[in-house]
């Protein structure tokens, strides 16, 4: 069953709540931290700069610029990604059939 737009919206929102409160955490290791992690090392500052202020922002704040890319599955799956086209990798948030976060991915 496709979702409508509020439904979207409520879903976006607990996908990106649900990615800022495991970042860091051991059970994140494969997701939202690595996504940061990896782009805090690939991009260039020149990015940082322009979007958050610093060189070398803090790891928190990078999610703060996330974009929703996609989603799909009829509402299952959000990707979420940087803006400007900087990156081919997105973190994944999937819903279970309960509409609870069942798992945060990083993929390509």
């Amino acid at each position: 069953m496709a979702l409508n737009e509020n439904e979207i919206l409520k879903r976006k929102e607990v996908a990106l709540a649900a990615i800022k409160s495991v970042l860091g955490t051991e059970a994140d290791e494969y997701g939202a931290t690595e996504f940061v992690n990896h782009h805090l090392v690939e991009l260039e500052a020149e990015y940082w700069v322009k979007h958050l202020g610093p060189e070398k922002p803090m790891p928190k704040s990078v999610l703060g610029l996330l974009e929703l890319r996609s989603q799909c599955n009829e509402g299952c799956v959000f990707d979420f990604t940087l803006p400007e086209k900087v990156t081919d990798y997105v973190i994944s948030v999937r819903f279970n059939e309960n509409n609870e976060v069942e798992e945060i991915t990083m993929e390509s």
